[in-house]
This record gives C-alpha cells, sequence and structure tokens, in this order.
C-alpha cells in the first residue's frame, strides 16, 4: 500500500507550444526515479502532447525530447491521464492518444490528492 508520502500528482495544463510540458515530464521522471509513484493529469492544450506524433514537435535542449520523455515516464510505470472534455474537445478519441493514456476526469486526480499525493503545476 502507498504510504502519504510516496505519490506525485502533476497537472499540465501547456502544450507543445511550451517548454514547460517538458520541464513536466523531466519533473515527473525524477519522481518516478526518487521512488514515487507519478501521475500526469492532462488538461488543455496539454492534451496535444499524447496526440499521436504530438509530442514529436517540441525538443527544449539540453532536455531531452519530449516524446522520449513520455515514453520513458510510461515504460517506468507513471500514469498519464487525460482530461475527457478537453480531449473532446479537441476533436480527438482515444485512438487519437499514445496507448497507456486514460481519458478520465479529475476525480482520479482527486483521489490522489485525498490520499495525500503532493501535487505541482505547469
Amino acid at each position: 500500500m502507498q504510504t502519504q508520502s510516496d505519490k506525485l500528482v502533476v497537472l499540465v495544463t501547456k502544450g507543445i507550444e511550451s517548454e514547460l510540458s517538458s520541464v513536466a515530464f523531466t519533473i515527473a521522471n525524477g519522481g518516478i526515479t526518487a521512488g514515487l509513484k507519478v501521475s500526469v493529469f492532462l488538461t488543455s492544450t496539454g492534451i496535444d502532447l499524447v496526440r499521436k506524433g504530438g509530442q514529436r514537435m517540441t525538443h527544449v535542449p539540453p532536455l531531452d525530447p519530449l516524446s522520449s520523455l513520455i515514453e520513458n515516464f510510461q515504460q517506468r510505470g507513471g500514469t498519464i491521464w487525460a482530461c475527457p472534455p478537453c480531449v473532446t474537445s479537441r476533436g480527438y478519441t482515444q485512438e487519437d492518444l499514445l496507448d497507456g493514456v486514460v481519458i478520465v476526469g479529475a476525480s482520479a486526480m482527486h483521489a490522489e490528492i485525498k490520499e495525500g499525493a503532493a501535487t505541482l503545476s505547469f
């Protein structure tokens, strides 16, 4: 069972247009390295980060390419949630998103916070 001090939720509202998206996933990966259970909740233009091919459009040197950051995050057990209205408003469906991305409401994030998860927002 997870304890209060080993969870992190990262809220990302910035997409491929912002270097903060790369910063968010760099920090999320760092959380996994530190032993945290990390979840990323994407809203607004952050949804474009997990649209198939979208993450290949951003690379902020000296950070790793965004596509690598996201792939690494998922391979290491990170969870990515996508806001349902944000997905729908862009005309996307589950098939448009990277494998493993879960379209789910904010209640998933709130459940982690209620269990003591730390939060960061980008």
